[in-house]
């Protein structure tokens, strides 16, 4: 929001030698910050001249040496305009004046000596859209009567300071200068000034005066009015003979007035310098007065040639495929989200957006009709996005004050009136369906003081509501204020709104600091995702940080999940459309950037939220990631990561948090198809599925690169037992080794639990070492080999006893699985 100080004037007394930055500063603590605060023309020294005496140079064929009467003095300045000429009245850049473009010194041009430069408005640095063709070919020529000697800046109405805020989104009332103006006026406790609504109106019929529109002095003409006494006004007034027809539950409020005769023709120098200050781009007197009303009161208003209409405005929902061409010259496809304003026939323009090119103002207009209105914010923000971000969508998409529909309708007449000699037409077509009541919040000051930890009384708290413009209602022994909230404030509905405006205005700096008095309770910090990542760091993995956006083909890589996606309603892009579903497509791409970068070594991990949708709900799942690829460093040695690789970090994981002994790796066909349907499994616990594993598909990655992805949700609710521990035995352990052959179809974690069954209490582990299928092992077979430990806590084993235990080992896997002892 650009902010004029000049435009704020005209409904606040601000002091003429305002301090910009600090004015900027006060605005800041009150929760506006802002991106820049300068001067509208932000150059010294320049003053107005006469030419009193222009020549040719004598070496050139373009320049000119002019004789310039500065008032105090006269200097001779060679110029190069073409427009240049004795007579003329001129902006003058002294020696030593700097503008935009560089330092102007007294120099010698071809041998005549020039002593400043006569500028043009593009050389004062403003924006190029502002400028005329005339400005950008020469100097810029002053009316007659500018003071030679003087400011021309100041001549022209152009010293001006402007603020850029950066306003938050709930502050709509802030796009406007009456908002504006009620929020400096907390900061210097004034009073917001009138707004000129009054004007006379005629019979369409005769043009004869039929009467004064002034409303009541202390009632409506003061800025933030009761909605009832307009519409009360209203209501005694004859209806327009213009028909307003509103099929769409999107529009709410909708208001029709016609002034006939208006004269097209260049703005008084007052609006054309507020609109360009603040960021729009003078037009003519009609176009103008549109944009200046919508910047006094923040209701965007349209106007529309009448002769080019049926008669009518009709409010209703666009056709699929229905075409527009709006003011810009392009022709849009509209769909049935979109609200169009029609006139019976065709659609003429896209509401809260942006008119139709074929009823525009232009420079043949006589007759308008003002469309003041309000349409469905989230409607007007879709078609915004889709088409065009203008001042007028922003305001509709952060809500509208109804007082201000009604008010920028009857201001808008005012300076049709006034700049535009127009003549105001009786009568009004309206539709309205807003709620008139005005919202009324309970609080106490007892509440405000302990949410904001003050100790304010109730008269500066109620000075405070004073400041804002808020009504209220209390009593003198009472502790209970009720608050009226005003219909400009729309961000206002509950208490905490309320004990938020006590904090700005009242101010965070005048809040004593004390110490902290309250119960202290111990905590209920989740630490599983910490101790995982601090595992996953002590095994060597690098964390990584992701967008959870995706495009909508990758969403749901790596999952079997038949829910749905969730797509977000105004994606930036394609790629960043859709909520990811598995960790793992992020780590993929991650891959993808490194291996793109000749980096092959990669393991890294992820622990983030996936997401679908169920039904109506919304579900957010937390789950830990990994991807690894190329050698993987364990630190004395390194080795090729593969599936036997990433399965041992994921036991790593799994035991560190309880679970050893209860994991297992199925292979079924639950596998999602972007793995290798054959080096892939599903990680089970208590046979419940918990995650995925497995080496990506080559269809997907030629590269040997694997993933692993564990729901965290399902694993935080199967619950672990006490941790035991058991003192480490006196006596050696014996390790032996058996190698087996068995079918292909068995599978190693069946013949280690069968190997655990027969071992007993003195076995301690058994784990594979060696898978071998070449020569010598029949066809269909494969030779298996394990590694077990033995040991008892009371005894060193005799050879006897190992030879027994192993026996008794190998016949339960001949009895079991048809096993035979690899020779």
């Amino acid at each position: 929001m650009l902010l004029s100080i000049n435009f704020l004037r005209d409904y606040l007394d601000i002091d003429k030698d305002i301090d910009i930055i600090d004015f900027s500063e006060k605005m800041t603590k009150l929760g506006n910050e802002y991106d820049s605060a300068e001067r509208f023309i932000n150059v010294d020294g320049l003053l107005i001249g006469k030419v009193e005496k222009c020549e040719s140079h004598p070496d050139s064929d373009h320049l000119h040496v002019c004789k310039v009467d500065l008032g105090n003095k006269k200097v001779q300045i060679v110029c190069g305009a073409p427009n240049v000429r004795e007579g003329i009245k001129v902006i003058v850049a002294p020696d030593g004046t700097k503008l935009p473009g560089g330092e102007i010194k007294k120099t010698i041009i071809r041998g005549q000596e020039s002593n400043g430069m006569l500028c043009s408005i593009a050389e004062l640095g403003l924006d190029s859209k502002f400028l005329k063709e005339e400005d950008k070919a020469g100097i810029h020529e002053l009316d007659d009567d500018a003071p030679i000697g003087e400011d021309p800046i100041e001549y022209m109405g152009w010293n001006d300071y402007v603020v850029d805020f950066d306003l938050t989104a709930n502050r709509g009332d802030l796009l406007s200068i009456l908002g504006m103006a009620y929020e400096v006026g907390s900061i210097y406790d004034k009073k917001v000034k009138k707004i000129d609504l009054n004007h006379k109106e005629y019979s369409e019929e005769t043009l004869e005066k039929s009467g004064d529109y002034k409303l009541p002095e202390n009632d409506i003409a003061i800025v933030e009015e009761k909605i009832a006494d307009m519409t009360e006004k209203i209501e005694k007034d004859k209806k327009l003979n213009f028909k307003l027809k509103i099929n769409t539950d999107n529009c709410k409020l909708f208001l029709a007035k016609k002034v006939m005769n208006v004269q097209i023709k260049e703005s008084p120098a007052e609006i054309k310098e507020k609109l360009m200050a603040s960021g729009i781009r003078p037009i003519n007197n009609v176009v103008d007065i549109s944009n200046y009303v919508m910047l006094e009161t923040g209701q965007p208003l349209h106007f529309y040639d009448a002769d080019t209409l049926n008669g009518m405005l009709e409010v209703r929902m666009a056709e699929e495929e229905e075409k527009l061409t709006t003011l810009d010259g392009q022709e849009r496809l509209l769909n049935s989200d979109d609200i169009v304003i029609s006139d019976g026939e065709r659609s003429i323009g896209l509401a809260g957006v942006m008119g139709g090119l074929d009823t525009e103002i232009t420079d043949n207009t006589v007759n308008v009709i003002i469309e003041s209105a309000i349409f469905d914010s989230v409607k007007v923000r879709r078609t915004s996005n889709k088409v065009l971000r203008s001042e007028a969508s922003n305001r509709f998409e952060k809500g509208l004050n109804p007082n201000r529909t009604y008010i920028a309708i009857e201001r808008a007449c005012h300076l049709l009136e006034k700049y535009a000699e127009g003549k105001v037409i009786e009568g009004i077509s309206k539709y309205d369906k807003i709620e008139k009541e005005y919202s009324k919040v309970d609080i106490t000051v007892s509440k405000i003081n302990k949410v904001l930890g003050t100790i304010i009384d109730k008269k500066d708290i109620l000075d405070v509501f004073r400041k804002l413009g808020f009504e209220y209602e209390t009593e003198e022994k009472d502790d209970k204020i009720t608050v009226i909230v005003p219909k400009r404030r729309i961000d206002i509905s509950i208490k905490e709104d309320l004990i938020e405006e006590v904090g700005r205005i009242y101010g965070v700096d005048n809040i004593e600091g004390r110490n902290l008095a309250l119960p202290v309770k111990k905590g209920s910090y989740d630490k599983t995702k910490r101790e995982i990542r601090n595992k996953m760091m002590d095994l060597g993995l690098n964390e990584t940080l992701s967008y959870v956006l995706v495009n909508p083909e990758e969403a749901g890589m790596f999952t079997n999940n038949e829910h749905e996606k969730v797509e977000i309603l105004s994606p930036l892009t394609v790629e960043k459309s859709v909520l990811r579903q598995s960790l793992s497509t992020a780590l993929y791409k991650i891959y993808q950037y490194n291996s793109s970068r000749n980096n092959q070594d990669i393991s890294i991990f992820e622990i983030g939220k996936s997401f679908y949708k169920d039904g109506n709900d919304y579900v957010e799942e937390n789950k830990l990631a990994c991807l690894m690829t190329g050698e993987y460093n364990l630190g004395l040695k390194t080795q090729s990561v593969d599936f036997y690789v990433i399965k041992g970090v994921a036991e790593e994981v799994l035991n560190h948090l309880g679970y050893e002994g209860r994991y297992s790796f199925k292979v079924d066909n639950n596998i999602p198809k972007d793995l290798h349907p054959g080096k892939s499994a599903i990680i089970t616990i208590d046979g419940k599925s918990i995650g995925i594993i497995g080496r990506i598909n080559p269809i997907v990655c030629k590269e040997d690169v694997y993933v692993m992805e564990i729901n965290l949700e399902i694993l935080n609710k199967i619950k672990t037992g006490s941790m035991k521990y058991k003192e480490l035995s006196k006596f050696p352990s014996v390790r032996k080794d058996i190698s087996i052959i068995v079918d292909n179809d068995t599978s190693a974690e069946d013949l280690q639990k069968a190997i655990k069954n027969a071992g007993g209490r003195v076995l301690q582990s058994v784990r594979v070492f060696d898978l071998y299928t070449g020569k010598g092992i029949p066809e269909g077979k494969k030779s298996i080999a394990f590694s077990v430990e033995l040991s008892d806590s009371k005894k060193t084993f005799t050879d006897d006893e190992i030879a027994e235990i192993m026996n008794k080992i190998s016949e339960n896997l001949s009895k079991k699985y048809n096993a035979e002892l690899r020779k």
